[in-house]
């Protein structure tokens, strides 16, 4: 089974400065770059599974978002949002010497997608949108806030693992081997312990949202996904809480007309660990 190569860059914040780590499939020298990016809570190792299956045709950087993973927290939690991430994957594709890339972007991901492919001269070529829009429904926010940055605990990473298949049950994983598969990579020791690999204070930014900022943040969101111009694909778990049918089949008329592809049962949102959602995904980013 092939590894990654691991490495990282340095980026900017309005406090300073901070590194982002990523891991990296396929040949380095290969001009046709792959970004796929995770959700909220979630790391890059996430799409091992679909970097192994595209790195024949392309070098594949899976970031770890700011604050996740491997990569440092920022000194300043209200800093976690789109626009430092935005920022990030620039100077993340100038290390890379990417002019172009393809895109994959999972729940929090994807809204980074949408944010650098509606930017004018954007370097996103192709974009999967993966389970989220521009529109979020309340709900699932809330169902989302309820875990964000709670501080757990594990005794062991078989205790972890229960807990991730409870709170990501909606993943619509199928084997107790894939819950561990995206489980492991995601914990950190902590003394004869284990927490999650993420800053609890991302949850901050994302607890403080009120519905006058939610309103403008929905209005600017789908600002930018209308000023998309590259293909795009949207996929959606059929029984997703996050993004409803409505707002997927309102993505399907406007903007970039996004082609819709649904995964029955699973919620949000799903992870591309199976063959069925990798080979939905790699017919549309190799399309001629």
């Amino acid at each position: 089974m092939t590894a990654p190569r691991f490495d990282s860059v340095q980026c900017l914040s309005p406090a300073g400065l901070h590194r982002m780590a990523y891991a990296e499939w396929g040949d380095p020298d290969n001009r046709r770059v792959l970004v796929c990016v995770h959700g909220l809570t979630r790391l890059g190792r996430d799409f091992d599974r679909l970097a192994r299956a595209m790195a024949d045709r392309y070098r594949v950087v899976c970031p770890d978002v700011v604050g996740r993973g491997r990569s440092d927290w920022l000194r300043e939690p209200m800093h976690y949002g789109v626009p430092q991430y935005v920022a990030d994957m620039v100077t993340l594709l100038a290390r890379l010497n990417a002019t172009t890339v393809h895109w994959v972007g999972t729940s929090m991901g994807g809204l980074i997608g949408i944010a650098l492919a509606g930017l004018e001269h954007s370097p996103v070529a192709r974009l999967v949108i993966n389970d989220v829009g521009p529109r979020l429904d309340a709900a699932a926010i809330a169902r989302i806030g309820a875990y964000v940055g709670a501080p757990v605990r594990f005794a062991s990473v078989d205790e972890a693992i229960d807990y991730v298949m409870k709170v990501a049950a909606p993943f619509g994983l199928r084997t107790r081997e894939d819950w561990r598969e995206i489980t492991e990579p995601a914990l950190r020791a902590d003394g004869d312990g284990w927490v999650l690999h993420y800053d609890p204070r991302i949850a901050e930014p994302f607890k403080a949202v009120t519905p006058q900022s939610a309103t403008a943040g929905e209005a600017m969101m789908w600002k930018l996904y209308d000023a998309i111009a590259c293909p795009t694909l949207l996929t959606r778990g059929a029984e997703s809480d996050l993004l409803t049918r409505e707002t997927a089949e309102e993505m399907t008329r406007r903007g970039p007309r996004a082609r819709l592809v649904e995964f029955p049962g699973v919620g949000h949102a799903p992870m591309f660990l199976h063959d069925d959602q990798i080979a939905v995904v790699r017919e549309f980013l190799l399309e001629d």
